[in-house]
């Protein structure tokens, strides 16, 4: 009996130590977009004023470069720190305008500074560039 409950407590131990490791993989794998980080209806909205320019996505990849590469990685599919794929479906279904305000405004608890510094005519080309990764699976050249 003592030697059954040894075998059955290894097992339990075992159960419980695989939970735990499951636990710890779902933390650390980050969703896509933070739930929490909401998008007023409002900036939701909002048009890229550049939507009839796709040449203007090439000054958006040079911004991308500069600003966003070191996180995002160099096609934006190699991510690090928890940063989005930004040719997945997740992101390239939110409007322009969501992904306006999110690049603006950060998102501190994901650790995504705000780009508000950068001019909004270049912040709209980024938008562009974001866009052009889901047509081409890889960075414009």
């Amino acid at each position: 009996m003592i030697r059954t409950l040894r075998i059955s407590q290894k097992w339990t131990l075992v159960v419980v130590l695989l939970l735990a490791s499951t636990a710890m993989e779902a933390q650390t794998a980050a969703p896509l977009i933070d739930p929490s980080w909401v998008v007023p209806a409002q900036a939701a909205q909002r048009q890229n004023p550049l939507r009839d320019r796709p040449d203007a996505a090439l000054g958006g990849r040079k911004i991308f470069e500069r600003n966003c590469l070191m996180c995002h990685g160099d096609v934006a599919h190699e991510q690090k720190n928890h940063a989005p794929d930004l040719s997945s479906a997740a992101v390239q279904a939110e409007t322009d305008g969501a992904l306006f305000w999110r690049m603006s405004q950060g998102n501190s608890r994901r650790k995504m500074p705000a780009f508000s510094s950068i001019p909004e005519p270049q912040r709209w080309q980024l938008v562009l560039y974001i866009r052009s990764l889901s047509k081409q699976g890889t960075k414009l050249k």
